[in-house]
């Protein structure tokens, strides 16, 4: 059984390690760029490993809960056979909405890496903060901006496409 991390949460440091697996979560992005979805990805990592990675599907499953961030954490617990997700870390290229924060609390994921702030729903302290609410039971540890100017940019893109594409 996994031993459950119920620390504070800190916006802690990134390393290379961190650069390295959010690179893999923009290539997520990339994908969902080209699917013609919002170019949101993730990976969950476990002993150095990738164990969920996902993009966003939410016009593709016609699924308002197909954020990379749920398919990602999804795919964790199935790999680990238990829902309670300590000593994964999540990297994902944008701070997640309430509903995925509320997802790695309840998931009791141990830490998130995100890239860009997200100034419509983000969930890390930019719209309303979640993550590190101490009336819940589990916070998560974050480490937020890195690469944040790549996955901005591929945001960026995409919406200035999509304008285009309704002119």
């Amino acid at each position: 059984m996994q031993e459950e991390w119920t620390g504070e949460a800190v916006n802690e440091p990134a390393d290379q390690e961190d650069i390295a697996w959010m690179g893999l979560a923009l290539e997520q992005a990339r994908q969902a760029y080209e699917l013609g979805e919002v170019p949101v990805g993730a990976v969950a990592v476990f002993e150095n490993q990738i164990i969920g990675a996902g993009f966003n599907r939410k016009e593709s499953d016609q699924d308002p809960t197909a954020h990379a961030e749920m398919i990602s954490l999804r795919q964790a617990a199935q790999k680990l056979g238990n829902w309670r997700l300590i000593g994964v870390t999540l990297y994902c290229t944008l701070e997640p909405c309430p509903m995925c924060a509320g997802a790695m609390i309840q998931g009791r994921l141990q830490r998130l890496v995100y890239g860009a702030p997200d100034t419509r729903f983000g969930a890390d302290g930019t719209v309303i903060e979640v993550l590190s609410e101490p009336a819940f039971n589990h916070r998560v540890q974050v480490t937020s901006g890195v690469l944040a100017e790549e996955a901005g940019d591929l945001l960026q893109r995409f919406f200035r496409r999509l304008r285009d594409e309704n002119l």
